[in-house]
């Protein structure tokens, strides 16, 4: 079996295996190098093939044997293959993978100022697609670069803003590369190449303020296309790239429960995390643990700030990471900022059950606020928070009809 794999120095974000497993019958695994160990794995490696990431695609076209006539214009190299007489041959997947994703977007590039965050193999690939596509004006921000991120408002009248740095990346999601902004007063269009999570900070400020918002999972999924006909040698269908889009979107995403006091959540959330092979958290659960005491004592001794608090804290950690179900607090609703924290990463459910149904006991607020007084205060932020509702009518059977609204359509 052909032996392919991704390069990179940190790779716990990527989804490239799971895409990879999609393209055809060839291993794929995630090779983390540090900088020093680059040269010895590129001579000495068992691989077939590899895609490469930050921070390598300017640093390996040293080591190879030949590249071809776009990664060299570009300045970057993203996809490697091993040929018989051992020599390693570069391309850049990456200038289809980005030409792609603009053309899926819809914005227009023609005209008005597009600002390029980064001056690394990303960006130059995205330069040479700009500029390819008739981009009128092009300006590249860098750390350390004539227009950097001290002179940005220099540049504030940019109307389309692309991000081709790994700032916002899991782990460290909620950084924006950009401080502020709202400086960008005539910005139309925010794309960021990042895809893990799926709406980085970058992308939710642009949705605030009504900005078409794109990452950077169509570039991933069309490089990967690419990609995987270079290993096998062998056409695949350009439907695949829209597959692949949706499925990785779907499998990858978060599923958030919310809801009032007792309708089900944990219950539910675990029935379909076992349903459809995931992990399972609780927010409850987690306060629980960080605290050392019960949600009531919680509540008793340090009040309901205090546990609001440790509530946002856990869902920052948890609703960073993907792929999981995720029960919430009734109250997680009534601060707006834990809905960022969700949104970065998830597909919000709320579970609408009977509120003459609901248990009381051991419940402080439903104990001390009443059930009726909590729902008028809740229900309409549930509906405005939630992507889908499901009514509660069992444990199982509710947990299968959430699974049929996501993930019916790809089965």
């Amino acid at each position: 079996m052909r032996r392919c794999g991704l390069l990179g120095e940190r790779l716990s974000y990527s989804y490239s295996p799971q895409i990879h497993a999609m393209l055809g019958d060839y291993e794929y695994r995630l090779y983390e190098k540090q900088p020093n160990q680059l040269e010895d794995f590129l001579k000495n490696g068992d691989f077939h093939g590899l895609n490469v990431t930050i921070p390598y695609k300017k640093a390996v076209m040293e080591f190879c044997g030949e590249v071809s006539e776009t990664a060299r214009a570009i300045g970057s190299v993203n996809t490697l293959t091993r040929r018989p007489d051992g020599l390693l041959y570069g391309d850049n997947t990456d200038f289809f993978g980005f030409s792609y994703l603009l053309e899926k977007s819809g914005v227009d590039i023609t005209s008005g100022k597009t600002i390029i965050l980064g001056s690394g193999g990303s960006s130059l690939t995205a330069q040479a697609v700009l500029k390819k596509m008739g981009a009128r004006e092009i300006v590249i921000v860098s750390r350390s670069g004539t227009n950097n991120y001290e002179n940005i408002n220099n540049h504030s009248d940019a109307e389309i803003i692309i991000n081709a740095t790994p700032v916002g990346t899991y782990p460290n999601n909620g950084i924006s590369p950009i401080a502020d902004p709202g400086i960008f007063k005539k910005c139309r269009a925010v794309i960021d190449l990042i895809y893990n999570p799926a709406k980085t900070e970058l992308l939710l400020q642009a949705e605030e303020r009504k900005i078409t918002a794109v990452n950077g999972l169509a570039m991933l999924a069309a490089q990967a296309k690419k990609s995987a006909e270079i290993f096998t040698g062998e056409s695949i269908a350009d439907e695949v790239t829209e597959e692949i889009i949706k499925k990785i979107t779907l499998f990858t995403q978060n599923i958030v429960l919310i809801g009032m006091p007792g309708c089900g959540k944990t219950s539910i959330g675990s029935a379909l995390a076992k349903r459809i092979n995931r992990k399972f958290a609780d927010t409850d659960m987690a306060v629980v643990e960080a605290a050392g005491k019960t949600v009531g004592d919680i509540f008793a001794q340090d009040g309901e700030c205090a546990f609001r608090n440790l509530e946002t804290k856990a869902l920052e950690q948890i609703c960073k990471q993907s792929g999981m179900v995720v029960a919430t607090g009734g109250g997680v609703v009534t601060r707006p900022e834990n809905l960022r924290l969700i949104r970065q990463n998830g597909i919000i459910v709320y579970l609408d059950r009977d509120i003459s149904r609901l248990p009381v006991s051991d419940r402080p607020l439903s104990m001390q606020k009443g059930i009726d007084a909590l729902a008028e205060a809740r229900l309409p932020l549930y509906r405005q928070w939630a992507e889908h509702t499901a009514e509660v009518c069992g444990v199982l059977q509710t947990a299968e009809n959430i699974y049929e609204m996501i993930f019916g359509s790809v089965k």
